[in-house]
């Protein structure tokens, strides 16, 4: 009906997955830790590190990659994609 307001339905499958990033709040995200050499970020780059490291999810469970490791293991990284992406 014209005029009526629509509750907001929150985040939707394009917007924000992480809650983190829904609430505002970063203070509760764990620095992330490379899965392939265990290279964690120091304090003042953790914010840089979550956007150029690769980030998956294997089992459920968040895997973060560094930058390096992802660089060196780039031809594995995309050999384990679906051929669809391609």
């Amino acid at each position: 009906m014209p005029g009526e307001q629509v509750p907001d339905a929150g985040p939707t499958a394009s917007g924000p997955s992480d809650t983190a990033a829904v609430t505002g709040s970063t203070a509760a995200a764990p620095p992330p830790v490379c899965a392939t050499c265990g290279t964690s970020p120091m304090d003042d780059a953790a914010g840089l590190a979550r956007i150029t490291w690769t980030h998956g999810i294997e089992n459920g469970r968040d895997v973060w990659t560094c930058d390096a490791c992802s660089r060196t293991h780039l031809r594995s990284i995309e050999g384990k994609l679906d051929s669809a992406w391609w």
